[in-house]
């Protein structure tokens, strides 16, 4: 039910662009969708799916021409995360990127504490990360539902916090990175089974455009 809301959302945003919007790229289109699914509707969404990186991303949206340019930019950093990073999910949302590590390629079962290819998979995303410094990064760390509620939360925590203090060492500066810690509030797969629950205890990096970047693109869509 919470998916079949978030897509009419967006498919009710997007009809009455593509209707008009038939000779546009999916950069440009997904720059308009940005301004019609931002602000409000990119809030709404963020509440139905529990305030998920979707509904994040797309209420930070700028979108019109800025929203274009920053969204060439975000398609050629995320094309670079996948080819350097192959053992992460990659996604392009509006005009950011969602980057999925499962957790068991960055932790133990049950620890915080980073592993030796954890730092691996870490020093392959530093790479392209450093290359786009106009970003903002926000590391969200997820457990599955086994334990109680309370425990899980500060493991996300610890854990979004390791990664976050990680790349931090790595050179990556501080100004860009956040945390949070969400426990097991956000499942994205079902607990009901192990593959489900392995899935669930994940982090995530939300990568957006930060002031800079968003003042260069206005700049750049009108010049």
């Amino acid at each position: 039910m919470i998916k079949l809301k978030i897509s009419f959302l967006i498919v009710l945003s997007s009809a009455f662009i593509f209707m008009g919007c038939a000779t546009w790229n999916k950069t440009q289109k997904g720059a308009v969708i940005g301004t019609a699914a931002g602000g409000t509707a990119g809030a709404v969404i963020g509440r139905t799916s529990g305030n998920t990186a979707l509904g994040a991303i797309i209420g930070a949206a700028v979108g019109g021409a800025s929203g274009a340019v920053i969204g060439r930019q975000m398609d050629k950093q995320a094309e670079e995360i996948k080819n350097t990073v192959p053992d992460a999910k990659v996604e392009r949302v509006g005009e950011g990127i969602v980057v999925e590590f499962s957790s068991n390629v960055l932790f133990a079962f049950d620890k915080s504490n980073l592993s030796n290819d954890a730092k691996t998979n870490l020093d392959k995303l530093v790479l392209v990360l450093n290359s786009y410094p106009d970003t903002d990064i926000e590391v969200q760390g997820h457990t599955d539902d086994k334990g109680s509620e309370a425990y899980n939360q500060t493991l996300s925590e610890q854990r979004a916090g390791a990664v976050s203090g990680y790349l931090s060492g790595k050179g990556i500066a501080n100004d860009r990175l956040s945390i949070k810690g969400f426990g097991e509030n956000l499942p994205k797969y079902s607990n009901d089974s192990a593959n489900g629950q392995t899935q669930n205890r994940r982090v995530e990096f939300l990568i957006t455009a930060n002031e800079k970047m968003k003042a260069e693109a206005q700049q750049n869509s009108v010049d």
